[in-house]
């Protein structure tokens, strides 16, 4: 690993897109070895004694070794390798490696209205700063591309990198939510929901069904599925109708009638009641639009 840091420029351009990177790097910390390096800008230097506030968010990932954070939201945290810790603008905050194992970072820097989304939205929190995604390896692929493109700072990278970094955000929440909430046995339940969802899709079936075919409570099994997909298993349900009803309208001439009972719902006009509902579009619009789309191809 060799240590690597780049501070950016950011046009009016690069922050209407909503998402602008202004940093990115990795470092390694060997045990004992003075953190930050002495050669960090000055701007964004800090020691242990003094904290730290920034005017942006990073991301930063831990993938070796272990130490300590802490900021005005969050208590002094133990950090493990395969921590996530999510830095915010304004917060004071301090962090270090422990001297006796030092510790592999790598961080990118951010700011704009979509990660502000983010934090207003619930999805990223002061509180808690800090997720565990365990090592992965498409994790780090994201961190050495976004420092390899800005390295070379072509024309147009700027919305390139900061997708990445909306990208990095999103699997670094799925990856947490993994850990925090899933275990093989609850794993497997869910799976084994999705797959009676499907192959009963054209069948009288309800997510009550599915609780009983699991040998489940229909209670903990609507808050354990709703945990894992953000949907309840009526909802998931659902969308999987409605979905196969939108590839039936684009590629068939099959009525809409008869989609509405071979998807079993109880009439026409309340299948196109909920097809509205969930798309915005009726499903005659909805076929429609489809085949002007595939004419003007």
């Amino acid at each position: 690993m060799i240590n690597f840091y780049k501070y950016l420029p950011v046009s009016k351009e690069d922050e209407s897109w909503g998402l602008t990177v202004l940093n990115s790097g990795c470092t390694h910390i060997e045990p004992t070895n003075v953190y930050p390096f002495k050669s960090h800008p000055a701007h964004h230097n800090f020691n242990w004694k003094s904290w730290r506030t920034l005017q942006e968010y990073q991301v930063i990932y831990i993938t070796r070794g272990s130490g300590i954070f802490e900021s005005e939201n969050c208590k002094q945290t133990k950090i493990n390798a395969g921590t996530v810790i999510v830095l915010f603008p304004n917060e004071r905050h301090r962090y270090k490696p422990d001297p006796e194992t030092g510790w592999d970072e790598y961080w990118v820097g951010v700011k704009g209205k979509i990660i502000d989304n983010l934090v207003t939205s619930g999805y990223l929190k002061p509180e808690a700063p800090t997720q565990y995604i365990g090592f992965n390896e498409s994790i780090l692929e994201v961190y050495n591309g976004i420092m390899e493109k800005t390295k070379q700072e072509r024309p147009g990278y700027q919305p390139l990198v900061s997708g990445a970094v909306f990208y990095l955000l999103g699997a670094c929440h799925s990856l947490a939510k993994q850990h925090t909430l899933g275990n093989q046995e609850e794993d497997n339940v869910i799976n084994r929901a999705m797959l009676l969802f499907r192959s009963n899709i054209n069948n009288p079936y309800s997510a009550e069904q599915a609780a009983q075919d699991l040998c489940v409570g229909y209670s903990s099994f609507r808050k354990l599925f709703k945990n894992y997909t953000g949907l309840s298993p009526g909802q998931y349900y659902l969308q999987l109708k409605i979905e196969r009803a939108k590839d039936l309208l684009c590629s068939s001439n099959i009525p809409i009638k008869e989609i509405s009972i071979d998807l079993n719902f109880e009439s026409s006009f309340y299948f196109s009641k909920l097809f509205k509902e969930k798309t915005g579009l009726k499903p005659t619009d909805y076929r429609k639009r489809c085949r002007d789309t595939v004419n003007e191809a």
